[in-house]
């Protein structure tokens, strides 16, 4: 199948675009927010092809894929020459992100729109855990402007137990939280890499949809402390880390881990077990492909 989607989320991006479709990702001249094309700081396979909107205007699409409201009311009926979303072209929205105000059916209210839960997948990064810097790992992209919904009002709290050192793109020199280093940007590679030679992960997230970040730690065997918010309760057994809605028991657990180096290994490979067993690109790609099947037939 031929299936245009915009580059927004880059690392989910990077596990879609694995599968055996032609994936047409729109740029710009400036590569702006609707144009960014093809990733430059992940790994994308040739399948994966740039189009400028002219020709978008005329290619054969099978599938659009869309990923935010302004897509959906005219982005993508500009790109495809007149054609609509759902009407002319097969469409899908997929929603990243749980929503924000009055919600029910747990999350969403799509009223009679067929819906379907596709977890998360993960291109393996491989086990590369070594747990020799006695830290704690936070990955959060722009964290200071998020605040709240990603935890950022409590690295301080939690960085008096264990130092923690914050990944993540705009993420640098977040102040007022005693015990974080701020982490320049890194390329996808030199992240894992980086990630894995803390002693643990953090993942202090109240509101958005499961981190891949967190994800992408369990699959190096990384032991993991998080907030019990989310899909986490669901990602993370007992025995790959420590997982509450109380800020102190995750401290004492970092506390912990960071002082028993042999606990944290240990966890580390049961978090790489669930990880691998749960979220692996194979049942993530054919989840997508059974679902595109359907929409484009």
């Amino acid at each position: 199948m031929r299936v245009l989607l915009w580059h927004v989320h880059g690392s989910w991006t990077t596990a879609f675009v694995q599968g055996r479709h032609e994936y047409l990702i729109p740029v710009t001249p400036d590569r702006g927010p609707d144009g960014l094309g093809r990733a430059q700081t992940w790994s994308w396979p040739a399948s994966a092809v740039e189009i400028t909107k002219e020709e978008a205007a005329e290619a054969e699409v099978d599938v659009v894929v869309l990923q935010r409201p302004h897509e959906l009311h005219g982005l993508a009926e500009e790109w495809l020459g007149g054609r609509r979303p759902g009407r002319e072209v097969p469409a899908v929205y997929l929603e990243h992100n749980a929503p924000q105000g009055r919600v029910n059916e747990l999350f969403w209210d799509c009223g009679t729109t067929p819906t379907r839960v596709i977890e998360h997948g993960i291109v393996d990064p491989g086990e590369r855990y070594s747990g020799d810097i006695p830290a704690a790992a936070v990955v959060v992209n722009e964290a200071g402007r998020r605040g709240r919904v990603t935890g950022t009002d409590l690295l301080g709290r939690l960085g008096a137990a264990v130092p923690l050192d914050l990944f993540g793109m705009r993420s640098t020199g977040l102040a007022g939280a005693p015990g974080v280093r701020s982490v320049a940007d890194l390329d996808q590679q030199r992240l894992h890499g980086e990630m894995a030679r803390r002693r643990l992960y953090l993942h202090a997230v109240r509101w958005t949809s499961l981190g891949l970040s967190l994800l992408e730690a369990m699959h190096l065997g990384m032991p993991v402390v998080a907030l019990a918010t989310t899909e986490v309760v669901e990602a993370v057994p007992p025995e790959a880390g420590v997982i509450s809605t109380q800020v102190e028991v995750l401290a004492d657990a970092a506390r912990r881990l960071v002082a028993d180096p042999e606990q944290a290994r240990l966890m580390g490979k049961a978090a790489r077990v669930a990880a691998t067993g749960r979220y692996g690109l194979e049942r993530f790609l054919g989840d997508w492909d059974v679902l595109l099947e359907e929409v484009g037939a």
